[in-house]
């Protein structure tokens, strides 16, 4: 899948906080950049990102990989452009792509994956397929379009 079928685009710029002392963007700080693209992504479609602990039957998406190559340095100030991607809906797992730019050039791609999860009394956690209703959203959204 290429950028220009990327289902979801946002931006993100850089903070003071995210760079080292030579002024360029720290490894890890492109963890939370993707982390919070995942969650705007989600709340975009209609999927929670945090679990409503009332009810029995709220999901959470705990990480099960994450893992980020870098190819350009960005720096304080910089506006990024980040591509997300559904690369694959397992059966009880969803891996994204995301692809950081910055005025055209590669700064980094990063990968997320998640496993389904309903959170039960005293924070444990159970393993639960995607449910069907979020599986055809997100399904939806890594397919491109026959117009495209």
């Amino acid at each position: 899948m290429s950028d220009a079928q990327a289902r979801f685009r946002t931006q993100r710029r850089v903070e003071f906080r995210d760079t080292d002392a030579a002024g360029i963007v720290h490894f890890s700080a492109f963890f939370p950049i993707m982390e919070s693209v995942e969650h705007e992504f989600l709340r975009s479609v209609g999927i929670a990102v945090m679990p409503d602990h009332d009810n029995p039957d709220s999901l959470t998406w705990p990480r099960i990989s994450a893992a980020c190559d870098y190819h350009g340095p960005a720096r304080f100030e910089d506006l990024l452009d980040v591509s997300l991607f559904v690369d694959k809906v397992g059966t009880s797992s969803i891996h994204y792509r995301q692809s950081i730019e910055c005025a055209g050039r590669k700064i980094a791609t990063g990968q997320i994956s998640v496993v389904c999860c309903q959170l039960v009394a005293v924070g444990r956690l159970i393993k639960m397929p995607v449910p069907d209703s979020i599986r055809c959203v997100l399904l939806k959204i890594s397919q491109p379009d026959a117009s495209e």
